[in-house]
C-alpha cells in the first residue's frame, strides 16, 4: 500500500462520514507566535477548538504538511523524521468518544486492513492535583471494539514497571497521554486547551535488530547502531518503550480542557482532534519497521545509491536517512516560502541543507548532490502539492545556492586549519571549536583532517566546549520561546487581539504606501507588540515609514466597525479581500473588512471597532530576509475609544 493509497483511503473515509475535506495549511504558521512553524494538525485549528465557528462546519479532514525540528538529533533511527503529514480529523463541538473511537478502530482494521491482534492502545490515567478523571470512557469504549472481534482486551495501569502483563489497553500519566502545544499540563499556559488523549500503536513482534542509541546522530556524535533486543533484554517491554517493538500510529485527543488561572474548567464545547502520521500509518499498513522502506523514498534511496556508489545498508543506513529526511523537508520549505537565511524558519532550512551536505561527505560525496534529491521529492508530491511543481525553480536554486556556499565553507575552514596548525601536533578543545562556531567547521571534519595530517584532537575539551555552549544557546532560546508562548495569539488575551486587528490595517496601509507587489510573508504576535513580514526590495524611507504610520492612525481614529462575512474563494477574489492565492483555501473562507478600507482573509480573533486600538507607532524596519522587509510596532495611549 502506498503513501498516496493510505491518504485517500483516510479522506475517502471521513468524507463518507459528512466531513468537509479542508486543505493543508503552510508550514510557516499564521497569526500564531508560539513557534516557527506547523508542528501539529491541530495548530492552525486553535481558534476553533476555541469556539469559533470554522466556515466549514463542525466536521473537518485534511493531511496537514508538519516540520518538528526539535526531533533533528533523532533523525537516522527507523521512525522519526522532521518534516511529515498528519492525518486529521475534527469534531468541533459535534460528535464525541462514543463515535470517534469506533471510527479510528473500522479505518485502522477495515480500511488498512491492519490486524486488530497487532493494534495496542493507551488512554489517560487521569491526575487529581489538576481535577482531571483517570479516561474510564474510552477505556470501555475500546475494549467493545476489541470484544467485537474476539479479542480480549485487558486495561493494566503499571506497565511501565511491570511490564504489559497480557493486556490490550495501557494507562499512562501526563507525559505520555495528555496533548497540548506545551505538553503537559503544568507547562501549559492560561488560555492554552488541551485533554487527555488515546493512542494506537501497531505491534511489529519483536525489538528492532539494531536501533539508535540515546540522542540519535546530533551534530557531533556519529553513533553505531546498537542491538535492541540486548539492551533492553533486562527491561520490561511496553507500548511506550524504546524498543522498536511498537510504533504509534495514531493519536485521539479529547480536547475539552482550558487551562486558566484558577486552575482547568472545560470548554464551551467539547472537541475532537485525531493526528496520525500517515509515513507510520503507511509503514503498518506495509509491516515494515523501518519507515525509509515506504514507496515514497524508495526513489530517493536509489538516487542516493547511485551517486554515493553505497547500498541502503546498515553500515550507511543512518547517513542515508538524515539526508533523505532533511531533503525533503527543506523541498516543502522552500515550496512554502522559507528559504536559508540566519534567522528564525530560514536558519533551520540552511541546517537541514548543511547537515544534508555533512552527511553526504560521510558517502564520499564531493560534488553538489541535493537537487537531484529535491527534484526526486517534488516528482512524488506534485499531484497532492501541486506548489512544489511551481516552484521547482525556485527550490532547486536555493538548494544548490546554499550548498555551493557551504561547500566554500568547507574549504575556507580546511585552509584555516592549516593555518593554525601547521606547527603543531595536536588540536585542542577550545581551538577545535573555534573552528567549528566561527568558520562552521564540523568536529568529525576536524578529526578527520587531523588523522590525515597525523595529528590529534582533544574531542573531550571540545566536547566540553561544545555543551557549555550549547547549555547557553538552549537557555536562551527556551527564554525566547517562553516570551513568544506567554504572549502568542493563541491565548486569545484582548491586546493580542488588538495587535492581530491592527496587522491587517498595516497590511493595507503597506500596499497603499509602497504598491501592490506587497504581500504578508509572516507575522508574530505578543500582547507586547507586533512583527510584520513584508515583501518588498528595499529599506522603507523615514517618509514611507510616516506615511503608513498615519495611514494607520487615520483608520483607527475613524473607529471603523470590524465585520465578518463567509464567502467563497471566487467571491472573495471579486470583491478584492486580500489573501495569499497561490495557496490552497476550503471552499468557503471568512472575510473580515473594516470600513472600505480593509478587507482580508482571516481566521483570527478581532476587535469590534478600529478605535479601541488607540495610536499605532512603528518602532522599527528592518531586513527579515533577501527580498523581505520586517516592521515592527506598538499601540500607545487606548483611549481613542472604549
Amino acid at each position: 500500500m502506498t503513501l498516496n493509497d493510505v491518504r485517500k483511503k483516510y479522506i475517502d473515509f471521513f468524507a463518507s462520514k459528512q466531513h468537509a475535506i479542508i486543505p493543508s495549511s503552510r508550514l510557516v504558521p499564521e497569526n500564531d507566535s508560539t513557534t516557527l512553524f506547523t508542528g501539529s494538525g491541530m495548530q492552525p485549528m486553535i481558534a476553533y477548538l476555541l469556539g469559533q465557528k470554522h466556515p466549514e462546519g463542525s466536521r473537518l479532514a485534511d493531511s496537514q504538511k508538519c516540520l518538528r525540528v526539535q526531533d533533528i538529533d533523532d533523525i537516522g533511527d527507523n521512525r522519526h523524521t522532521t518534516f511529515f503529514e498528519m492525518l486529521g480529523n475534527w469534531s468541533l463541538g459535534d460528535y464525541f468518544k462514543e463515535q470517534q473511537i469506533p471510527w479510528m478502530f473500522d479505518f485502522l482494521t477495515k480500511e488498512l486492513e491492519l490486524d486488530p491482534n497487532r493494534i495496542y492502545v493507551t488512554i489517560f490515567a487521569g491526575n487529581d492535583e489538576i481535577g482531571i478523571p483517570k479516561d474510564t470512557e474510552s477505556g470501555r469504549i475500546w475494549k467493545n471494539e476489541f470484544q467485537s472481534v474476539g479479542i480480549t482486551a485487558d486495561i493494566v495501569d503499571d506497565c511501565e514497571t511491570n511490564g504489559m502483563q497480557g493486556g490490550r489497553i495501557f494507562s499512562y500519566g501526563e507525559k505520555k497521554n495528555w496533548w497540548s502545544r506545551a505538553g503537559i499540563p503544568e507547562n501549559m499556559p492560561v488560555g492554552e486547551p488541551g485533554g487527555p488523549d488515546t493512542e494506537m500503536f501497531w505491534d511489529f513482534g519483536s525489538p528492532l535488530a539494531s536501533t539508535r542509541r540515546t540522542g540519535g546522530l546530533n551534530d557531533n556524535e556519529l553513533p553505531e547502531p546498537i542491538h535492541a533486543a540486548s539492551v533492553y533484554a533486562n527491561q520490561p517491554c511496553h507500548v511506550n518503550c524504546d524498543c522498536g517493538r511498537f510504533m504509534e500510529i495514531g493519536n485521539n485527543v479529547f480536547m475539552q480542557y482550558i487551562k486558566t488561572e484558577q486552575g482547568f474548567i472545560e470548554l464551551p464545547q467539547r472537541n475532537v482532534d485525531f493526528g496520525g502520521g500517515l509515513e507510520r500509518l503507511t509503514a503498518a499498513a506495509n509491516d515494515t519497521q523501518d519507515i525509509f522502506t515506504i514507496d515514497i523514498f524508495a526513489p530517493m534511496i536509489a538516487i542516493l545509491e547511485k551517486i554515493s556508489g553505497k547500498k541502503y545498508a546498515d553500515a550507511n543506513i543512518q547517513y542515508f536517512r538524515v539526508i533523505i529526511d532533511h531533503i525533503r523537508a527543506v523541498t516543502f520549505l522552500i515550496g512554502d516560502g522559507v528559504v536559508p537565511d540566519k534567522k528564525d524558519q530560514g536558519y533551520f532550512a540552511r541546517r537541514l541543507i548543511r547537515r544534508a551536505v555533512r552527511f553526504g561527505r560521510f558517502l564520499e560525496i564531493e560534488k553538489p548532490f541535493l537537487s537531484q534529491l529535491a527534484i526526486s521529492v517534488i516528482q512524488s508530491y506534485s499531484n497532492a502539492y501541486s506548489n512544489l511543481l511551481e516552484r521547482q525553480e525556485i527550490i532547486l536554486s536555493e538548494i544548490l545556492k546554499e550548498e555551493n556556499k557551504f561547500s566554500k565553507t568547507l574549504r575556507t575552514g580546511l585552509l584555516k586549519f592549516d593555518q593554525i596548525f601547521q606547527n603543531r601536533d595536536d588540536v585542542n578543545g577550545e581551538q577545535a571549536f573555534d573552528l567549528y562556531a566561527t568558520y562552521g567547521f564540523p568536529i568529525e571534519l576536524i578529526i578527520e583532517e587531523a588523522q590525515r595530517q597525523g595529528k590529534t584532537v582533544d574531542t573531550a575539551g571540545f566536547q566540553k566546549e561544545f555543551d557549555a555552549n550549547m547549555k547557553k544557546h538552549q537557555d536562551l532560546s527556551r527564554t525566547a520561546s517562553s516570551g513568544k508562548f506567554k504572549g502568542g495569539l493563541a491565548d486569545h488575551s484582548d491586546m493580542s487581539v488588538k495587535y492581530h486587528t491592527a496587522t491587517h490595517l498595516l497590511h493595507k496601509a503597506l500596499k497603499t504606501v509602497l504598491g501592490d507587489h506587497v504581500q504578508q510573508k509572516g507575522s508574530n504576535i505578543t500582547p507586547e507588540r507586533l512583527r510584520f513580514d513584508f515583501s518588498h526590495p528595499e529599506k522603507m524611507t523615514p517618509e514611507e515609514i510616516k506615511q503608513t504610520e498615519n495611514l494607520v492612525n487615520e483608520q483607527i481614529q475613524k473607529d471603523m466597525t470590524v465585520t465578518r462575512e463567509e464567502m467563497s474563494v471566487a467571491q472573495a477574489k471579486e470583491k478584492g479581500a486580500l489573501g495569499l492565492f497561490e495557496h490552497k483555501y476550503g471552499d468557503t473562507v471568512s472575510i473580515y473588512t473594516m470600513g472600505d478600507f480593509s478587507c482580508e482573509i482571516c481566521g483570527g480573533p478581532h476587535v469590534e471597532h478600529t478605535g479601541v486600538l488607540g495610536k499605532f507607532k512603528i518602532t522599527k524596519e528592518e531586513s527579515a530576509s533577501a527580498g523581505v522587509r520586517r516592521i515592527k510596532a506598538v499601540l500607545e495611549n487606548l483611549s481613542f475609544r472604549t
